[in-house]
């Protein structure tokens, strides 16, 4: 099927960007992008120096499967309810980061302590309950139960996930979340992070979506 094939090109690129980064290993993570009525995923165990446009599998929003040669990921319904719960949200990536995934040990919440997590993140990292492996759709509801208006979401004793409005925006999410919660163990072992206010987190998320970069921003941007 050749619709989409940009966009699917894009989330394959991102695979192996997370890759080079050390953020996913062997074929644990996938990837998504969402499209009308459903989403485009990454298959399941497939290599991703192997995956090809047409290896892509399109699932409806209700989890259908509605092209593709391959299964689709095992936790496409992590992404699948992501995207009900979050209509801003165009791709989803997960990831077994180092520094997130050794957080989502302790099944923590990360606070807004940078400026940069209050820009791209928009708020608190929150920890989603620990759901055994294989019980995917229960996943799925704990991950898109807990995200909040957050971009960045741990999964318990598991992993990551970072979402954005596009493929290069949730990899940068995937890239900040990971800093973030280096920081954030960095600082534990000293003493306790001292979060941003909540309305210095919001007006920061405010500027960098609608004003950083634009003569708007002039008088205060970096």
């Amino acid at each position: 099927m050749t619709e989409y094939r940009e966009l699917k090109q894009a989330v394959i690129d991102a695979c192996l960007r997370l890759e080079a980064l050390g953020y996913v290993i062997g074929t644990y993570g996938n990837a998504s992008a969402r499209i009308p009525g459903g989403l485009i995923v990454t298959p399941s165990r497939v290599d991703y120096h192997t995956i090809t446009p047409d290896d892509m599998v399109t699932v409806a929003d209700d989890g259908a499967k509605l092209d593709g040669h391959r299964l689709p990921s095992s936790e496409t319904d992590v992404h699948r309810l992501i995207y009900l719960a979050r209509p801003d949200v165009g791709a989803v990536l997960h990831t077994h980061s180092f520094y997130a995934t050794a957080l989502s040990c302790l099944h923590e919440t990360v606070p807004v302590i940078v400026e940069e997590q209050s820009q791209v993140v928009g708020d608190a990292i929150r920890c989603a309950p620990y759901v055994p492996a294989g019980s995917h759709e229960e996943l799925g509801h704990a991950v898109a139960g807990t995200i909040g208006d957050s971009n960045g979401v741990l999964l318990a004793n598991h992993g990551v996930v970072a979402c954005g409005r596009t493929v290069d925006e949730s990899l940068f999410v995937a890239q900040i979340v990971e800093r973030v919660c280096q920081m954030y163990l960095m600082t534990r072992a000293i003493s306790t992070p001292v979060p941003i206010p909540s309305t210095h987190v919001r007006s920061e998320r405010d500027r960098w979506l609608y004003k950083y970069g634009t003569t708007a921003d002039h008088d205060g941007g970096h």
